[in-house]
This record gives C-alpha cells, structure tokens and sequence, in this order.
C-alpha cells in the first residue's frame, strides 16, 4: 500500500520499501487500483465519505495477502479506525481481515520477518523523529533498531523524539499558527544533533519537517526509513 502522499510526492520511498521488501525475499504485489485509505475526510468528520473510500480500499486489498505500507498513519487507520468506522455494517469482518493483514514497514520487518539487520550501509549522521501514530500503533522501537544496524550510520537520540511535529494532516491547515511554531521547535532539536539526515517513517512529517528545514537553510535531509535501508 503505498498511501496518497508517497505517490504523488515521494515515489522514491514507494521504490525503495519495494527494493527493501525484495532484499528480504519478499514478493512483492502492487494492486494499481487503489487510491486513498479515507484518512483525511475521516480527521475531518465526513464518516460517509471517509467510508466510501474506504470500501474501495477494502475491495482493491481483498485478496488475502499481507499489507504493507511505508506509513504509520495510513497503517493506523487501516488497523485501528477501520474497525470503528464499519462497525455494524456489512463490511465489518473484510475491515477486520484487512486490519489483521496491515503492517507498517518497520513493524513487518521487525516483528513479522524477526529481522533488524537488513544489509543497508549509509555513511551518515542520522536522527530519529517518531511519528505519532506509530505510538497509537504500540511501535516505540522498531525503526530505531533498524537505524542501529545499519552499517556505517551514527546514530544520534533527539531529544523530545516523540513530539509531534505539528503536520496531522488537515491540523497544519486549520492551525497554521500552531502548526508552524512546532514544526520550527522540532527543526532546532534536530539541527541541535549535528545529524546529517531526520528520519522518519510517514510522507506527512517529512513533508512538514523538511519544508522547513529547507526554508530555515539547514544542510539536514529529510529521509524516510526506506530510503535509508534500501541503500547498500
């Protein structure tokens, strides 16, 4: 599942959980047809129409296979908001299926495969910035352990790593304000490690994070987890 926001702005990290998932032995199925998981009209109230997408999400995915995604937000509302949103409707078990099957990367390589070393290299300085939902998902570690191993990479803890960014998808429009004053907080804290690269594992808070990096004229890259693990 390659969600809305890699596909029209970060194909690159769609190609490299691709390429990771491959290394790993993993046969790897692109259904063309899917589109959006409904996240967005459901953060902002619109339940039918969030559904009606969603349906499409459940027919295009309904054909037993695992599901991964190179985004926590979109694996948690797969796996965590499905459930509620179909509840009493005759879609409810396929929605519990598909949650079951769903798996951020980080969590299906780590959890599923059992594996932390998946023979990446990146000669770098890099950071870690934890994405909300991976917390609603209960994943604390698996993307740092992951960092961990890869050869070459000096690792650097962040400080307040699990503070949102301020993106949360339509909370950056509606707040501007607020939105924009924590995203600049979240960019000093990086740029205070000496870090070469921010790593994260959703297109939103790489969006946010590294748009302002770029206006505040930082050398730090914004990179998702599947960029860096897909180097060798």
């Amino acid at each position: 599942m390659v969600t809305c926001l890699a596909d029209a702005l970060f194909p690159d990290v769609g190609m490299a959980t691709v390429g990771v998932l491959r290394r790993l032995g993993i046969e790897v199925d692109f259904p063309e047809q899917q589109t959006c998981c409904g996240q967005p009209p459901f953060n902002s109230g619109y339940r039918e129409a969030a559904r009606e997408v969603a349906r499409h999400t459940l027919r295009v995915f309904d054909n037993g296979q695992t599901v991964v995604t190179p985004s926590g937000s979109c694996a948690a509302m797969v796996k965590l908001e499905y459930r509620e949103l179909f509840q009493d409707t005759p879609e409810h078990q396929r929605a519990e299926d598909l949650a079951a099957r769903t798996h951020e990367l980080s969590d299906f390589i780590v959890n599923v495969l059992g594996v932390e070393d998946v023979g990446a290299r990146c000669e770098c300085k890099a950071t870690y910035h934890m994405a909300c939902h991976l917390r609603g998902l209960g994943l604390r570690t698996e993307p740092e352990r992951l960092l961990r191993h890869v050869m070459g990479l000096e690792y650097i803890g962040l400080e307040r790593a699990d503070e949102c960014c301020g993106f949360g998808g339509s909370f950056s429009v509606r707040f501007p304000g607020i939105s924009g004053a924590m995203v600049q907080d979240k960019a000093a804290l990086i740029e205070s490690t000496g870090a070469d690269a921010v790593v994260a594992t959703d297109a939103g808070c790489l969006m946010n994070i590294g748009g302002c990096l770029r206006r505040r004229g930082s050398r730090v890259r914004a990179l998702h987890l599947a960029e860096v693990l897909a180097r060798t």
